[in-house]
């Protein structure tokens, strides 16, 4: 039988893993979805235990399928987890995921410090309540008798590590997401470190993205089915290895995302600062970066449609399906009528955790149908901005390698392509984290000597309408000024309903 490495996503969501075999093919698939929960307004919480199984599901499943153990395992995962571990290593929290705002005051406090700018160019990473940076901050003010008992801060990785290997490493690549690491020197940022009143003892061994390990405890072996000796990658961030798994390390060649959160990422060979809109700039490996910047507003915001303008809490594929084809007769800019998505806050570029959604230019002609083609078109509006802020900081984007549940819809890439008016390539793989994460393993065990092995040619190309596009950009000059004017009054109202 053919030989396979797994390459497995620990996502925000769900654990999906693939095997890719040594000819770039898909040797089986497998996902397990676990819940969110949250306590209070602003908290988005996880239990690790219940991740750690799906961990473990997804891979025994991979070697039930395929009847055989992995050449290797290669693990990618969601950025900006928060967990504190005691000095028995059990957890003293819940995971915080990086939807989990209750640190927005110190993020904004942050932002407005004299050392705002530095603590960005420093780490790369955006001051935001996404971090672990301001998470941990807020800990140390508000739950003091938890951050005293602290003995490591980690991610969901490092957890999942810990347990396969008793060791509290980090890869390079999750570390630049946290706000406490030093992108210039690869080493825990001392700065960060005196605000957050830690020592770098307190957090895990940084090590290389290509890092290597064997000699699993025999508790996880036994757990996985697979030999201790068995190699396990510690891989990357899971935006770092989409570029990789969507074909997109190349000048000119932007991946974009969109699941229930969405992003625009390049490869570079160097950072891309920009304070005002703060890129980010987390680490693929010792030479490469993957810069560009994350909006909260995706998939979640179509879900909000159904529940609230559809009375349908639980939409099928074919409700999906029924929804684009509704919209698909309204015009290009629906007759006016222009959505600012900030409907869970906003990310990128305007990091403003407080923004609100809004509904602009509402006239008496609009129906339900205008309502839901303007949200979709705000979504794409918004990540448009990150790709154009995104091109002034770099090179010219020529292409758009996608990824994400919303490549189901050719309708919604269409309007994409429309509105950004660049030329949209889509390859049916499986998740692009997965993949990404099995070929960087391939690499570092030298199966494979570059990421695009295997890459084939596209599924799908999709080409801008023109005239579409004229019409948008339009009303993207309207969408980009609409919320400087609200802001304060988004404030006022956050203000009003804390």
């Amino acid at each position: 039988m053919q030989q396979f490495v797994i390459g497995i996503d620990i996502g925000t969501g769900s654990c999906k893993a693939v095997a890719l075999n040594t000819e770039g093919k898909i040797a089986g698939t497998s996902q397990f979805y676990y819940p969110t929960f949250s306590s209070k307004s602003g908290y988005s919480e996880q239990d690790p235990e219940i991740i750690w199984q799906a961990f473990v599901n997804c891979i025994k499943e991979i070697i039930s399928k395929n009847k055989q153990v992995p050449i290797a395992v290669s693990l990618s995962s969601c950025m900006h987890s928060f967990l504190i571990i005691d000095n028995k290593n059990r957890p003293l929290t819940a995971l915080l995921t990086w939807a989990d705002t209750r640190s927005d005051e110190i993020a904004r406090r942050l932002r407005e410090s004299p050392e705002a700018e530095n603590i960005y160019s420093e780490t790369g990473t955006p001051i935001h309540s996404m971090s672990p940076l301001c998470k941990m901050i807020w800990f140390k003010e508000n739950e003091k008798e938890v951050f005293q008992r602290a003995f490591k801060f980690i991610s969901i990785k490092e957890f999942i590590w810990y347990r396969l290997f008793d060791a509290y490493e980090i890869d390079a690549s999750i570390a630049s997401a946290t706000g406490l690491f030093n992108i210039n020197n690869f080493k825990w940022n001392e700065s960060s470190l005196k605000l957050c009143g830690i020592a770098a003892s307190s957090l895990s061994e940084i090590v290389p993205t290509n890092f290597l390990r064997k000699n699993l405890n025999t508790q996880a072996a036994a757990l996985l089915n697979v030999p201790v000796e068995t190699t396990f990658c510690i891989g990357a961030s899971d935006g770092c290895l989409a570029n990789i798994g969507s074909n997109a390390m190349n000048t000119g060649i932007a991946a974009l995302t969109i699941g229930t959160s969405g992003a625009v990422r390049i490869a570079c060979d160097k950072p891309l600062v920009n304070f005002k809109s703060m890129i980010f700039n987390y680490v693929l490996d010792d030479t490469t970066f993957i810069s560009g910047g994350p909006v909260n507003n995706g998939g979640n915001v179509l879900l909000w449609l159904f529940k609230t303008f559809l009375d349908n809490a639980n939409p099928t594929s074919k409700d999906y399906d029924d929804f684009f084809k509704n919209i698909e007769s309204i015009p290009a800019g629906c007759q006016g009528l222009i959505f600012l998505p900030y409907l869970y806050g906003e990310r990128s570029p305007i990091w403003d955790e407080e923004s609100r959604g809004v509904f602009f230019g509402i006239k008496a002609l609009h129906t339900k149908s205008h309502f839901l083609r303007a949200s979709v078109e705000g979504i794409c509006f918004a990540l448009k901005n990150i790709l154009e802020i995104i091109e002034e900081a770099s090179n010219p984007v020529k292409q758009l390698n996608l990824s994400g549940g919303f490549v189901h819809s050719k309708i919604w890439m269409q309007i994409l392509s429309d509105v950004t008016g660049k030329k949209l390539f889509l390859s049916k793989t499986e998740d692009a984290s997965s993949i990404g994460a099995a070929l960087f393993c391939m690499k570092a065990i030298k199966i494979i000597h570059e990421y695009a092995a295997f890459n084939h040619q596209p599924d799908m190309i999709i080409e801008p309408n023109e005239q579409n596009h004229f019409v948008y950009e339009k009303y993207n000059s309207v969408f980009k000024n609409l919320y400087a004017p609200l802001k304060a009054s988004m404030h006022t109202l956050h203000s009003i309903n804390s």
